[in-house]
Parts: C-alpha cells; sequence; structure tokens
C-alpha cells in the first residue's frame, strides 16, 4: 500500500509529482521543480539548500540539453545562456 506523501509535496491543490507528469518533465526539470516547490517547507532551515538543489539540476539540464542551431546542427543550451559558467559545484552531493 502506497504511503501518503510528506506536507511539503501536498500544499497546493496539486501534488508536486503530478504536476511534474502532467506537464510532461523530464529527470532534471521535474526535480527542479520538485525541490522549489518543497524550498523552506520541509523543515527548518531547508530553504537555502532546497533552492541550491534546485539550481544543480537546472544547471545539469542546461549542460545536457541541445537545440538546433541556425544550420540545423545540435548546439548545448548552455552556449546560448549569456555568462553561464556550467555547474559550479559537480562534487557536490545533496541528501535527496
Amino acid at each position: 500500500m502506497a504511503q501518503p506523501s510528506p506536507a511539503h509535496y501536498t500544499r497546493g491543490a496539486i501534488e508536486v509529482w503530478d504536476f511534474i507528469r502532467d506537464q510532461d518533465l523530464n529527470y532534471h526539470l521535474g526535480n527542479a521543480i520538485k525541490y522549489i516547490c518543497r524550498a523552506g517547507f520541509k523543515g527548518d532551515n531547508t530553504k537555502t539548500q532546497d533552492l541550491k538543489k534546485a539550481i544543480h539540476y537546472l544547471e545539469n539540464e542546461l549542460l545536457h540539453s541541445s537545440q538546433p542551431d541556425d544550420d540545423g546542427r545540435t548546439v548545448p543550451l548552455s552556449v546560448y545562456v549569456d555568462d553561464w559558467e556550467g555547474p559550479k559545484r559537480r562534487s557536490e552531493s545533496f541528501d535527496r
């Protein structure tokens, strides 16, 4: 039997994972949304940590995503972001 979702994921009218599925978000974007939605609601002093986790997943999305350029070649999205330096803490691990 499934356990009920924690309160920090069920604050609104729709559960976070239902929203992620409804929007057909990939792993990186889904996790970014999850951490943004729960930022500051999981417990004491978690907002900053959750926002850093969201940034981590967004940076990974930029690093691993691509789109065609004007000539039809695939170019990483990170090329299109001004002043983006890539993930700053590649080895940083988070307690997910």
